[in-house]
């Protein structure tokens, strides 16, 4: 009897197996909620160079907004000051080089949005972003000090002059706006918690001056050189999302008959 149970047991299993194999997979949907907010946050590098790096100030809000299952609309508003030293060869066309000093101190915004190209699974909320934005920045620079070195020395071998003091002083009202295109990620560590990172290259669209010399840092673009428009930054964030309500979403599932 043992035996008959046992080859009873062995043909009811390779039965199961057989119609198992043979149930067609239907497609159904059962619909979950997802979180939509205000996700807000600071970056954290402004403030590690602030400490490392002698003459540097830097502070930066970050936020987005959650549009719909991709799109986000995001900001960026920051204050930054520097202290930058440049060498200009020929700056005045006749054979010189100029170095001199300055202290741009100012503040931006930029405005544009963010697409998510990474498909999360539900309960996932990491983003891997490309994104778009217009800034604009308003700033001030004090032109501390600067020296003309004339590579002419025939008569004055050994002249190093001093630039004239009509020239230094602070030069306000200045502006600079640009696009900027940003490549970057975005990972939940806890619940509503997520550090991010970007890399950004920035083109110059307007640039105002600063007097009697060109702009070389504008805060919020950095480096301006004068045989480009392009800049480029990056940022690492830590930012808490607001949620302000949820929105359902199809979720596609696999199920037997």
């Amino acid at each position: 009897m043992c035996r008959s149970f046992i080859k009873f047991s062995l043909l009811l299993a390779l039965f199961c197996s057989y119609t198992g194999f043979g149930q067609k997979k239907v497609r159904d949907t059962t619909k979950k909620s997802e979180i939509y907010g205000l996700r807000v946050g600071i970056d954290l590098s402004r403030p590690l160079i602030s400490v490392f790096k002698d003459g540097y100030q830097g502070l930066e809000i970050v936020g987005d907004y959650r549009l719909s299952n991709r799109w986000y609309l995001a900001a960026e508003l920051g204050n930054e000051s520097n202290v930058v030293e440049e060498v200009l060869d020929n700056a005045d066309g006749n054979n010189r080089i100029t170095i001199y000093e300055m202290n741009p101190s100012g503040s931006y915004i930029k405005l544009g949005a963010d697409f998510n190209t990474y498909q999360n699974w539900f309960g996932m909320n990491n983003s891997i972003i490309v994104g778009a934005r217009y800034a604009f920045s308003t700033f001030s620079t004090s032109l501390d000090k600067y020296s003309l070195f004339d590579s002419n020395r025939y008569w004055n071998p050994d002249t190093f002059p001093q630039g004239s003091g009509a020239y230094l002083g602070e030069y306000s009202g200045l502006n600079a706006s640009w696009l900027e295109l940003l490549l970057g990620v975005k990972t939940e560590l806890f619940a509503n918690i997520y550090l991010g990172a970007s890399v950004r290259l920035g083109i110059l669209v307007t640039d105002s001056g600063a007097g009697p010399f060109p702009n070389v840092w504008i805060p919020g673009f950095n480096k301006k050189t004068d045989n480009s428009r392009f800049g480029v930054g990056f940022n690492y964030s830590i930012s808490y999302l607001i949620p302000l309500y949820r929105k359902s979403r199809e979720k596609p599932v696999e199920i037997t008959e």
